[in-house]
């Protein structure tokens, strides 16, 4: 989307395992981290992997920041950096280094998460409340602003989703009707 509205941006991927970015990052953790190597080197599974590797990654945070702040003043037409992290919620969130990351970033620029949520599974009150209670953690640990941002809108419209932030009665309602244990639990 910035790429099509022509806004200077600078991209960064901090997903050492993905394979396909899907867009051609700036700086990407995977040309100086190698996810597999670590794995191997630490005997670690696929999280602990993605962990290890952001820590490592973040040893060098400063070099980065320096970067951006460089890139801010020599391109003053720079108007956004995003930062794209690991998918797996523990792995960045709650993470030492992916605090460590966030806080260096934000004190270069102004810094807001987004939290992308899958529009489909959302559909069900319980996994709406558990959604929910995720962003509000992030945000309260990250101490950043949050927006939530629905994926998947080409197959379902997320009218019922934003009831529901506007309605607690209404959740609350769609939460009694399904009757199993984790209902009650939301």
């Amino acid at each position: 989307v910035l790429i099509q509205k022509e806004k200077e941006n600078y991209l960064i991927n901090l997903d050492p395992a993905v394979f396909d970015c899907l867009y051609e990052p700036n700086l990407d953790i995977r040309d100086t981290i190698k996810y597999k190597q670590v794995m191997e080197s630490y005997n670690l599974g696929p999280n602990g992997a993605i962990i290890t590797s952001l820590n490592l990654f973040s040893t060098n945070i400063h070099k980065v920041v320096e970067l951006l702040e460089n890139k801010k003043t020599c391109e003053e037409n720079l108007e956004y950096v995003v930062v794209d992290t690991p998918g797996q919620l523990e792995v960045f969130s709650w993470s030492a280094s992916g605090k460590l990351i966030s806080d260096s970033l934000a004190l270069v620029y102004p810094t807001i998460l987004i939290y992308v949520i899958d529009l489909v599974r959302n559909q069900n009150p319980n996994v709406f409340v558990s959604n929910m209670l995720y962003a509000l953690s992030i945000m309260y640990k990250m101490q950043l602003p949050l927006v939530i941002v629905y994926n998947k809108k080409d197959i379902v419209i997320e009218d019922l989703c934003v009831k529901w932030m506007k309605d607690y009665n209404l959740l609350q309602s769609a939460i009694n009707e399904q009757s199993d244990y984790i209902s009650s639990f939301s």
